[in-house]
């Protein structure tokens, strides 16, 4: 089977019936339009979405009256940072935008993919941070940019 488009998104759904398969993807295979999966019951399936348009949880794949093959993002290892001013915000994201590392944010977190140099150095910077298992909403994406 051959998945073109996403048939909404599972949080959206008011009552649910249906039996649920789901796709298991790392965050950053949500950005990848033409893939192969597998279902957690074993059905294989092609994507290869006619819009480019990155998935997120609970997309749906596929639907019909009984049964739903849903994308199930899995843990991403994450540095939560959490810096204590303005100053040391700045700080952190200029050394980070200079390595170009995507990141994303929530509350008062500034959220980035495990790095153990990014890890030293926060360390080394007294920056307050975690490392972390979390379900991503989203990829991390990469911006492109060059020096010239």
């Amino acid at each position: 089977m051959i998945i073109s488009e996403v048939k909404g998104n599972i949080r959206d759904e008011k009552a649910m019936q249906s039996h649920i398969e789901r796709v298991y993807l790392r965050s950053d295979e949500l950005v990848k339009r033409i893939q192969r999966v597998k279902t957690d019951h074993g059905n294989e399936l092609g994507i290869r979405l006619s819009k480019p348009k990155d998935l997120v949880d609970g997309d749906i794949l596929y639907r019909t009256d009984d049964n739903m093959i849903v994308v199930s993002v899995m843990e991403d290892e994450v540095i939560a940072i959490r810096p204590t001013s303005i100053k040391q915000m700045g700080e952190v994201a200029h050394m980070l935008g200079n390595r170009h590392l995507p990141a994303q944010f929530e509350g008062e977190e500034m959220i980035i993919q495990h790095d153990y140099l990014v890890v030293q150095l926060l360390t080394e910077l007294n920056v307050p941070h975690t490392i972390e298992k979390r379900k991503m909403k989203e990829a991390f994406k990469y911006i492109g940019h060059d020096h010239e």
